[in-house]
């Protein structure tokens, strides 16, 4: 698949020394949706800041679709939409105005058709002349996105779009998000919440410290990190685990009742069936089993533990 952006190098240092980012590279291909996950202060937003053209780079460089941000910034900046953290809206303006004035400021022509369309997408159109103080925060957020795509961008990044919203609010953002890469806009989401991430993410790049630790196709980072659990439930409560049983690494759970078995899916053996084996000739009797799979947000945890 083509690229969009392609970030080589890229590093911020402030005057303080605080290294915000280290040398990072990372490529986003069209019509992708990446999920950029990181706790706070990882250099998420100062990625995004720094390929939106809103930060200058101490080092590297970053193109997108082509077009160099610093020697061809007017080129780059036409293509992006940015979505940011902070709701910051003129409050007396109306929800038309506000959208429309965006669209001029990146040199296009009126489009009350266009303009029309982007705020029934959003559900926007039958506020369109409310002004903004009047708005609740969940449909600021919307205007938010209605800036963003005015200029009918092909990248469009979400920095923390869902925060602070409820959940009704946050499902329709998805929708938004999916009908938007149908269209084949870029997208590139960092958010809190891993769900957003299971939900809408082709790849996911984890960044921590500054540093990109990874970036992968969601399922097969699944597939290649996440573990299964197996959990024994046994018919009597048991103060301590048989010696018996030490070459498996079991734990026992709070309930004293269940015994908890890690094991790798993609390995040559589980060790199930000699598990399940040595637990009888220890005389533990099973109740039942139970197996679940590690989620995203448990790779994402073991990745930026120190």
């Amino acid at each position: 698949m083509e690229k969009m952006i392609s970030v080589q190098g890229l590093s911020k240092v402030y005057a303080s020394g605080n290294i915000a980012l280290d040398k990072v590279d990372l490529e986003i291909k069209k019509g992708e949706i990446l999920a950029l996950l990181g706790p706070n202060g990882a250099g998420k937003t100062t990625l995004i800041s720094m390929i939106c053209g809103l930060v200058n780079p101490s080092a590297g460089s970053v193109s997108v679709d082509g077009y160099d941000i610093l020697t061809e910034y007017r080129a780059a900046r036409r293509l992006i939409g940015l979505v940011p953290q902070e709701v910051a809206l003129e409050p007396f303006e109306k929800v038309i105005n506000t959208v429309q004035f965006s669209r001029g400021l990146f040199g296009f022509a009126p489009n009350n058709a266009y303009i029309e369309a982007v705020l029934k997408k959003l559900s926007l159109w039958d506020k369109r002349n409310t002004p903004i103080k009047e708005l609740s925060g969940g449909m600021k957020r919307r205007v938010l996105i209605a800036k963003a795509l005015s200029h009918e961008p092909r990248v469009l990044f979400l920095d923390e779009p869902t925060a602070g919203v409820d959940v009704e609010l946050r499902k329709d953002m998805w929708q938004i998000v999916e009908e938007l890469k149908a269209d084949g806009v870029t997208i590139v989401l960092t958010t809190h919440y891993i769900e957003e991430a299971e939900a809408l993410a082709d790849r996911v790049g984890v960044i921590s410290h500054g540093r990109i630790l990874l970036v992968e196709n969601k399922d097969q980072l699944m597939h290649q990190m996440g573990t299964k659990e197996l959990t024994i439930h046994l018919q009597q409560p048991v103060e301590k685990l048989p010696d018996a049983l030490a070459g498996y690494a079991l734990r026992l759970a709070a309930d004293k009742q269940s015994v908890i078995y890690s094991y790798d899916t993609n390995a040559e053996r589980t060790g199930i069936t000699g598990l399940l084996a040595d637990l009888s000739g220890a005389g533990l009797l099973l109740r039942d089993l139970q197996t679940s799979q590690s989620s995203l947000e448990d790779i994402f945890v073991d990745l930026v533990k120190d």
